[in-house]
């Protein structure tokens, strides 16, 4: 299958070799070589060594093909019972603000009342289909980026890696804090005990840092701004909890969660940098219902 993206390039971008903005981009290596060996990318209609400097008001046109990506089809079921509520959109992705208990995608074949079935639903009268970025956990609400073609797939997920693009999560952790920042840098690998769970240098544990912030202490309790370094699984509660100030409601890794109780963790913002573009936006989250800004 064929899977062909326009552009017209702008003052930013002109003077620059498409080499070069290829990899400003954030193009994979591996993509922009098989670009270069089928002739790929055309400027203006005709192919054109990846040396040419490209001018103002040039078309690029890239001719991807389904061996360029490591998922060309994305298959979720649909299900329309949740309207998931979208804070952008574009014609390569979209963000939505995931509530809090739903899983972001199945887990097994059939699987449904997952997030990306949701999406699914709503991009089906526009013929898409969504492409996991990253993930939530399925207590966890707030800010999901989701794509809508194959094409911005690894783009995003470098602009990830890198931390070029930037989410931030509020939390209500247990506990007063008293200091006002501070940062946790602690591996995490597997628990010894409970397959569902991570632990602090436990097996196979990978390097990890978060960067937290206090807001305000009410009570016993503390809001607390988070930024991730790394992305490992479950990263922010198994940090918060191994300083001793676990997230309210966390079923996992707080003693004190009551069965019922919503967990205090939710994404909050994103700083989104626009594929093939230079545009980056500011993206709030609305905090859910369950997650008051002063907690009582």
């Amino acid at each position: 299958m064929k899977w062909p993206y326009e552009l017209t390039i702008t003052a930013q971008e002109a003077g620059t070799t498409l080499k070069d903005q290829l990899t400003k981009w954030y193009v994979p290596r591996r993509i922009r070589g098989n670009l270069r060996i089928r002739r790929a990318v055309l400027i203006n209609g005709d192919y054109q060594h990846t040396s040419t400097v490209l001018k103002l008001g040039d078309k690029l046109t890239f001719n991807f093909i389904d061996e360029d990506f490591v998922t060309a089809n994305s298959n979720y079921a649909i299900d329309n019972s949740v309207k998931v509520p979208v804070i952008f959109e574009n014609q390569d992705l979209l963000v939505v603000n995931k509530p809090a208990g739903y899983k972001t995608h199945p887990n097994y074949t059939g699987e449904m009342n997952t997030i990306m079935n949701f999406v699914a639903a709503y991009l089906a009268p526009q013929h898409r289909q969504p492409y996991i970025i990253h993930r939530l956990d399925q207590a966890t609400s707030g800010a999901l980026i989701i794509a809508k073609t194959p094409v911005v797939v690894p783009i995003l997920n470098q602009l990830i890696a890198k931390k070029i693009i930037k989410r931030t999560y509020l939390a209500w952790v247990s506990g007063a804090i008293s200091q006002t920042a501070g940062s946790i840098d602690a591996a995490i690998g597997q628990d010894v005990n409970d397959p569902r769970k991570r632990q602090i240098n436990g097996p196979k544990a990978l390097p990890a840092i978060t960067h937290w912030t206090k807001v305000h202490s009410v009570f016993q309790n503390t809001l607390v701004r988070l930024q991730l370094e790394t992305g490992r699984t479950h990263q922010l509660r198994v940090h918060l909890a191994s300083i001793g100030h676990p997230i309210i409601g966390d079923p996992l890794y707080n003693s004190t969660t009551q069965h019922g109780d919503e967990m205090m963790l939710h994404s909050a913002q994103v700083e989104l940098h626009v594929p093939f573009s230079n545009e980056v936006i500011n993206l709030t989250a609305t905090l859910p219902a369950h997650f008051p800004v002063n907690l009582k």
